[in-house]
């Protein structure tokens, strides 16, 4: 069990946990990596995943079933306040995840756990809440086989979730060690 004592920033000192804590590290560094270029693409090319979330929000490519189209978001200040939600929540996902790998470089081991955790837990909840519930169920993007981002979302969400878990993996085996 974790103490979160200073003992805890010390360097693992087996073969295992040194490669546990540097794939902790890496994987965090990766999504950074990924999360900070779909955040970038969407600023820089803000029209292409702006019309991804206008068709969703619309429901306009769904089966347009009459019991569920009244859930639809036609309003564009509407649908342009929740992807500029998105990027704003990616963006800061982003920075989290920076510095969680910058507090692995520096070998802040208790500080990078908690920061990484906090931005993995951001994209869990962007693209499992956001993506795969909110838009794949209650807006019924599964319906449209044009704009239908759930192949994606679970990318991401099995991305960040296998980060996540060896993240955490590093709390019981680097505490051992130390």
């Amino acid at each position: 069990m974790s103490t979160n004592t200073a003992t805890d920033t010390a360097a693992p000192t087996t073969p295992h946990t040194r490669a546990l804590t540097l794939t902790a590290a890496l994987l965090t560094a990766s999504v950074a990596l990924y999360i900070a270029l779909v955040a970038f693409g969407n600023i820089t090319d803000f029209g292409t995943n702006q019309a991804f979330v206008q068709h969703v929000l619309a429901m306009d490519t769904t089966f347009k079933d009459d019991d569920l189209m009244w859930r639809a978001i036609t309003s564009k200040g509407l649908q342009n306040a929740a992807y500029i939600a998105i990027i704003v929540w990616e963006t800061l996902a982003a920075l989290v995840l920076i510095y969680g790998t910058w507090l692995w470089a520096r070998r802040d081991y208790t500080r990078a756990r908690s920061i990484s955790t906090y931005g993995l837990l951001m994209l869990l909840l962007l693209f499992g809440a956001g993506f795969i519930a909110i838009g794949g169920e209650w807006f019924s993007m599964w319906q449209s086989k044009t704009w239908n981002g759930l192949e994606a979302a679970t990318r991401v969400i099995v991305f960040s979730g296998v980060a996540l878990l060896v993240v955490l993996l590093t709390d019981r085996r680097t505490d051992s060690a130390a």
